[in-house]
């Protein structure tokens, strides 16, 4: 009898493993940074999610939190339809984050089952834009912006999420002070509290190296953001562009990577939907997983 029952139990077992690969997909991998596909998603988030998932794409990254709503879903709407289509939430950016509405803000990022809370500009209107110049900055001193991410983070650690400041390139460039504000932050903020996610276009774009600063700080670049450039210095799909990221990806373990988006913010003459797919194939070519 005994023997039967776990027969039984093991076929259950088998069964389940089998749907689980066929459902899901056994070469999904990879996550797709949602501001990507932001249109779509403004107009029907559920079959964009679905097209994304289609696509090889094994997690996501939101950017689209809006009066307590993700896409228009409340947070546990939001993760059981992600779970139904075989997609992970992994990280969300909240630009929108202060003081006052943070422990909401954390509680919906909980509830929706995202692990990394992510700040994707200066906080709290800080952040600059030049619309002339198309320039991005910041106002105020840099000992306040590294309290407010390490007052962030705290009530981050204490939900059970982790925090993340996302950067452009006006970090990985000295300020008027002659300081980068990249460094300061790094070397001003307790990575039990504050890491990063490292957009790499943007980090190259200034004209630094990815992997100088995963050697100078070890273990704080989280998340990435795999985002190609073209020769004239435009966002391009992955591996289409002038990125040496096989010399990055060489040195994940360094950098702290534990999972990483593909982003194109801007797509030009190819539609954003089929922009995900050459750079999902980009990303096995280069020798992502």
């Amino acid at each position: 009898m005994m023997n039967r029952m776990l027969s039984a139990k093991g076929m259950l077992t088998l069964a389940f493993a089998l749907f689980t690969i066929t459902f899901y997909g056994q070469d999904n991998f990879g996550g797709l940074a949602l501001y990507t596909v932001r249109d779509n998603m403004g107009e029907d988030a559920k079959a964009t999610l679905q097209k994304v998932a289609d696509a090889g794409y094994a997690y996501i990254e939101a950017a689209g939190y809006n009066e307590g709503k993700f896409y228009g879903m409340e947070p546990q709407e939001f993760k059981s339809y992600l779970e139904s289509i075989g997609l992970m939430p992994v990280s969300t950016h909240m630009g929108m984050v202060t003081l006052d509405n943070a422990d909401q803000l954390i509680a919906d990022t909980k509830a929706a089952g995202f692990e990394y809370f992510t700040i994707p500009v200066p906080p709290m209107g800080m952040f600059t834009f030049n619309r002339e110049e198309r320039t991005m900055g910041m106002k105020g001193s840099m000992e306040n912006f590294a309290n407010i991410l390490t007052t962030l983070g705290k009530k981050c650690e204490a939900a059970g999420l982790k925090l993340l400041y996302h950067n452009h390139d006006f970090e990985y460039k000295d300020n008027e002070d002659g300081i980068k504000p990249i460094e300061y932050l790094l070397e001003n903020t307790d990575p039990k509290y504050v890491n990063f996610q490292m957009d790499l276009y943007w980090v190259t774009r200034a004209g630094a190296d990815p992997v100088a600063y995963f050697e100078e700080y070890p273990g704080r670049f989280k998340l990435w953001h795999v985002k190609d450039m073209d020769e004239e210095g435009k966002f391009a799909p992955v591996g289409e562009g002038t990125i040496d990221f096989k010399k990055i990806l060489d040195k994940k373990d360094t950098s702290g990577m534990v999972k990483y988006f593909v982003e194109q913010d801007m797509t030009w003459d190819k539609k954003p939907l089929e922009v995900i797919k050459i750079s999902h194939k980009g990303l096995k070519e280069i020798g992502f997983e």
